[in-house]
């Protein structure tokens, strides 16, 4: 995580000198300093005693949240004494560095490493499973589901576990012969782990685990699937706020510091590969939310300056000011729930620590 959110910090960080603004203090974590020096452009470089997270104060912010100091007319080489866009700029920096970070991990973890992942061939079909009753078979090859196409086993998973019920059409090759076979998941509600518990749907097929099942990823490739991955990764994400929002999900799935440490340990525990690409994962969920339109949030930000952009001026510090306090509020209640989760989760064992 300190990897993590020095990246996204420092996106922020270089944009800003890049555009002339005066940085005073790039902080990893927060609260009473515990090592720092000063570089020779007059910026603080700290490192706080509570390790959740990090800033960059620019010179005329009236707080680590870089709200103006409505009492001060900012100077040139100020963060908001500068235009619009630069200001936009540095704001997106953080969470693009982010997607930057995670793109090099996919791609070299794939590249370096190689897929763990099998391709579409089915290796195993259980007897009285709805991919029995549908006419599965052994060896047979998903080309495509509902018309869209599948490149990995993973993508056939992803799918079906989110069907529960629903019909789906699967185009096959089954040894040269294209055929479509209509399946419908079953609906079962697993044990989810750091989850909780989660419905998903199972139609009983398993991927071949014959060495040719596992494609070796050249580096167009491996380019190719870092993309796929982040945009993945996204997708569900998004998928899960827009049930969270229309009520057909709950905050069940939300995690915290626990969480974490479950989710980068079992990781470890599986090879090089897992653990960097969770370390991908935890950065494009972090670039992710911070451009959710959550005042505080670098997606706040950019908000504001959108409207500040139609108004050709600024929202009153007193509207501001509100909106932080709300923001605020939003991110402390998403950090509650998600460590209370964990609590719970722990005290039924479904976290181990």
């Amino acid at each position: 995580m300190t990897v993590i959110v020095f990246v996204h910090e420092y996106g922020h960080f270089k944009v800003a000198r890049l555009c002339g603004m005066k940085v005073d203090v790039f902080s990893i974590g927060f609260g009473r300093e515990i090592w720092g020096r000063n570089d020779r452009y007059g910026t603080r470089w700290k490192v706080g005693w509570l390790p959740v997270g990090g800033y960059v104060k620019f010179a005329g912010d009236a707080n680590a949240t870089s709200m103006p100091d409505p009492d001060v007319r900012p100077a040139p080489d100020e963060f908001h004494g500068k235009p619009i866009w630069q200001r936009a700029l540095v704001v997106l920096a953080g969470p693009l560095a982010n997607f930057i970070l995670a793109f090099f991990l996919f791609a070299g973890a794939f590249y370096l490493l190689g897929d763990p992942t099998p391709g579409t061939r089915i290796g195993k079909v259980m007897a009285g499973e709805p991919a029995a009753e549908a006419g599965f078979q052994p060896e047979d090859i998903v080309l495509r589901i509902n018309g869209g196409e599948v490149k990995s086993f993973n993508d056939v998973v992803i799918i079906v576990r989110e069907s529960a019920g629903k019909t789906l059409a699967f185009d096959i090759d089954r040894s040269g012969q294209l055929l479509t076979l209509t399946v419908v998941p079953r609906v079962e509600v697993l044990d989810g782990g750091f989850y909780g518990k989660v419905k998903v749907g199972l139609i009983g097929a398993a991927p071949s685990t014959d060495p040719s099942n596992y494609p070796d990823v050249s580096f167009p490739r491996a380019i190719e699937m870092s993309v796929e991955q982040i945009e993945r990764i996204v997708t569900l994400t998004l998928k899960y706020v827009g049930r969270l929002v229309i009520g057909q999900d709950t905050f069940a799935q939300l995690g915290g510091v626990g969480t974490m440490a479950k989710l980068t340990g079992d990781a470890a525990s599986n090879g090089v590969f897992y653990y960097v690409s969770t370390i991908g994962l935890l950065s494009v969920s972090i670039g992710l939310i911070n451009l959710f339109p959550i005042p505080m949030l670098d997606g706040g930000h950019l908000v504001f300056y959108a409207l500040e952009a139609i108004r050709r001026k600024p929202l009153g510090p007193q509207a501001q000011e509100w909106s932080f306090r709300i923001g605020f509020a939003v991110v402390i209640f998403i950090m509650l729930v998600g460590n209370i989760n964990d609590l719970i989760r722990a005290a039924v064992g479904n976290l181990a620590y």
